[in-house]
């Protein structure tokens, strides 16, 4: 009497045949998502002299599936934690080499809207060894054809033994002999092209590169084998399955992707694209933006009589209203500052009741200098801002400002001004608080990590305005935290006089 035909459990499509084993067998043993293989019964009834009943072999069918489940959704739970795109990128590859049993591959993103961002990301291969595959011409690669349109089955494409193959791209043959592969296993990436959050990929399915029953091409992943081999066919239903639901979830990483680069562009293009010249003093200044785009800007214009006006500010919340607040905000100083630009007081009171009349819900803090560089002066008054720093070979030291609250606060707003007399060879930094945030200290800590920064820089280095802030900002941030994503923005703006 015949078993009967078991159904499906749990999502696992039951007609794909049991191996022996189940995928923890293939895994790589150092991996940490390797799965523990269930009780082996099968061999039993594999051996045609030994009987075997039918609910032992239904038994270890189930034991498997039980046992893939489990291990798609701990890779699927990994998954869903990333909260970047490069972080998803390489998550789907480590989950990727464990499912097929291969130890190196890679992933590349060409989203078919053409919208970008267009990127490679390797595992187990150094940015030089990505740079060598990518001389090989595009239609002698897995990925490659697949990302040109070439239609992929559910089993994805597999080449088991590269130099066996007749006809393989000589480019081809050399790279995989330098970089010691020798068989790769490829498929595509794709999902729901409506972009709903409820949505699921389709992997595996097409290689085209328009969208194709409802589905939009992200890119391609592939992974390489050190010897000749190819992913059994559990195996490649298991992969199948992992990247039809990874998929949407790296879709709304690319849009978040997508979204910051836009954002950044946005407040990039309403700050000052360059500084003006103007004799007896030198500018810089560094600018950088968080994931969500925050509100900290700075400028400088020329003035009538020589004068220059300086600016740094930082308008609360975050993200588009944030970036567009902001631009008012700098948009309304520049024409306060034309008109009554010798008295920063009356700048920042007009500011102040700008804001409240038309953005009642909004605060911002902002300083505002008054630049006379023919007499190395500065007249400042500040609203709720940090004060500047001014750094010499003979002293640094924070200017004293009179203490106020941020624009926004107080239903008049006003306070003293104050004279800033530099020395030549001086420099005045300007900064907003998005630098000391990031340092993660308290306030007089990050406050005593800048002073520290400014005292330290290079005597040679405070020729130049430029070399200056450069400096002032990879002491306070090291180890790569100028460059990583936060939630702060960080904003120096370096005046020095001749």
């Amino acid at each position: 009497m015949n078993a009967p035909h078991p159904a499906k459990v749990a999502g696992i499509d039951s007609t794909v045949p049991s191996p022996a084993h189940t995928v923890a067998s293939t895994a790589p043993s150092t991996s940490p998502a390797a799965p523990q293989s269930a009780t082996d019964t099968a061999d039993v009834a594999d051996d045609p002299g030994t009987p075997c009943a039918p609910g032992a072999l239904l038994q270890d069918r189930l034991a498997g599936w039980v046992s893939d489940l489990t291990t798609l959704h701990e890779l699927t739970e990994r998954l869903v934690r990333t909260d970047s795109l490069a972080e998803g990128l390489q998550e789907l590859l480590r989950a990727g080499a464990a499912l097929v049993g291969a130890r190196r591959g890679l992933v590349t993103l060409e989203p078919a809207d053409g919208l970008g961002p267009d990127t490679t990301v390797g595992l187990g291969l150094a940015r030089a060894d990505l740079g060598h595959i990518e001389t090989v011409p595009r239609d002698a690669l897995p990925h490659g054809r697949i990302l040109d349109g070439l239609p992929v089955g559910e089993g994805g494409l597999a080449e088991p033994d590269l130099f066996a193959e007749k006809g393989l791209d000589p480019r081809h043959r050399e790279v995989a002999t330098r970089l010691g592969y020798a068989a790769s296993y490829a498929l595509p990436l794709s999902a729901e092209s409506t972009g709903s959050a409820g949505s699921h990929g389709v992997a595996g399915s097409t290689g085209n590169n328009e969208s194709t029953g409802g589905t939009r091409r992200l890119g391609a992943a592939v992974w390489l084998y050190d010897e000749p081999a190819e992913p059994d066919e559990r195996q490649r239903h298991l992969a199948g399955l992992y990247t039809r639901h990874a998929a949407p979830h790296l879709a709304r990483l690319l849009e978040v992707e997508r979204t910051r680069a836009s954002m950044a562009t946005l407040a990039e293009e309403l700050l000052p694209s360059r500084l003006p010249r103007v004799p007896g003093v030198q500018l810089a200044a560094r600018h950088r933006t968080g994931p969500r785009a925050g509100g900290d800007w700075y400028d400088a214009l020329p003035l009538p009589d020589a004068a220059l006006g300086l600016a740094v500010g930082s308008v609360t919340g975050s993200g588009p209203s944030a970036v567009a607040a902001m631009g008012r905000l700098r948009a309304s100083l520049r024409a306060y500052a034309v008109m009554e630009g010798e008295d920063p007081v009356a700048v920042l009171s007009d500011l102040e009741l700008l804001l409240r009349l038309t953005e009642p819900a909004r605060s911002a803090t902002a300083l505002f200098g008054y630049c006379e560089p023919a007499l190395r002066r500065i007249t400042l008054a500040g609203a709720g801002h940090s004060p500047p720093l001014l750094i010499g070979q003979r002293r640094t030291e924070y200017v004293e400002t009179s203490v106020s609250a941020p624009l926004g606060m107080l239903a008049c707003w006003e306070a003293p001004s104050v004279e800033v007399q530099a020395e030549p060879g001086e420099t005045v930094l300007l900064y907003t608080d998005g630098l000391l945030h990031r340092t993660g200290d308290p306030a007089d800590r990050a406050f005593a990590r800048l002073h520290a920064a400014a005292a330290g820089v290079p005597r040679a280095a405070r020729q130049d305005p430029d070399a200056v802030t450069e400096h002032v900002l990879r002491t306070v941030l090291p180890d790569g935290k100028a460059e990583a994503d936060s939630e702060e923005d960080v904003v120096l703006l370096a005046v020095r006089f001749d």
